[in-house]
């Protein structure tokens, strides 16, 4: 058996002319749905990621405000800059790109955003809201992989599901939208005794914990759908995931690349939420 791929691109791209449309629509009523990316410092892949988070947004019509600050900008300043935005009406979503340098309390600049422009769904009241099954902002990346999931006809329900890892940017988020749609879902991490007899087990595994080759082919069953969330580099610096592609794909039965797999699905999501943020301000626009 040789996987079939799960098309990250082809995905992604059906989701940003659902969105133009979307756009176009809130355009005609006079109303041009805006993101605030923030960056703070010179690490180089951040830049590049908010590279393409703007250029997507702009491809998609959302106009799309990236704010570059050094390094050493004091997070007193940080946290005065995302209230001015909290408290602009044209502005519907907030991102501040992480990793934030060390001098920063990452905890404390997400909860800063406010809640109904968090796109990234990562403040404490969009996960409680995800936690109780309300409505809210998903984090992009679970999000984008419930859609893969969605998009080959994946039927959760009853379904053995393994989340290897448990952040609160994937992991756990990953692990209560599989409990939505019904799947019986185990959560795997570093403390996890014999990891291979779990996924062994599993309909959909879902790998989130950045380890290159943590999951090999003796590891999955036949037919399981896989979803590589990893991002991490091979001995010759080429980018690649969790999953030893090569040997997993003679197993699964649906296997995502990287890249062009996770990757664009996260950034498309935050297309949807940026969206979303704008749709619900419009019908619930602020007085004054």
């Amino acid at each position: 058996m040789t996987a079939q791929l799960i098309d990250g691109n082809a995905i992604a791209a059906h989701i940003r002319a659902e969105v133009a449309h979307r756009t176009a629509a809130l355009q005609a009523r006079g109303i041009r749905p805006r993101l605030a990316i923030v960056l703070v410092g010179d690490d180089p892949a951040s830049q590049v990621y908010v590279k393409h988070k703007a250029n997507d947004s702009t491809q998609t019509g959302l106009v799309a405000d990236l704010e570059r600050y050094p390094a050493i900008f004091p997070e007193a300043e940080l946290l005065a800059r995302i209230h001015a935005l909290n408290a602009d009406p044209a502005v519907h979503g907030i991102l501040v790109q992480l990793p934030l340098p060390k001098h920063m309390d990452a905890h404390r600049v997400i909860e800063a955003i406010a809640p109904a422009k968090d796109v990234d769904g990562f403040h404490v009241a969009n996960a409680g809201a995800l936690l109780v099954g309300r409505p809210g902002f998903r984090p992009c990346t679970p999000y984008g992989c419930m859609k893969m999931l969605e998009h080959i006809g994946c039927e959760l329900a009853g379904r053995h599901a393994v989340v290897i890892g448990r952040s609160n940017i994937v992991g756990k988020p990953m692990a209560l939208l599989l409990l939505q749609k019904n799947a019986t879902v185990t959560i795997c991490h570093s403390a996890t005794r014999d990891l291979a007899a779990i996924t062994q087990q599993a309909d959909v595994i879902v790998a989130a914990v950045g380890r290159r080759n943590l999951v090999t082919a003796d590891m999955v069953k036949p037919g399981a759908v896989v979803i590589d969330v990893g991002m991490n580099r091979d001995a010759d610096g080429k980018l690649c995931g969790d999953v030893d592609f090569a040997g997993v794909r003679e197993v699964a039965g649906w296997i995502t690349p990287v890249p062009g797999g996770v990757g664009p699905m996260t950034r498309a999501m935050l297309l949807v939420n940026t969206i979303e943020a704008a749709e619900r301000a419009a019908a619930h626009p602020t007085p004054g």
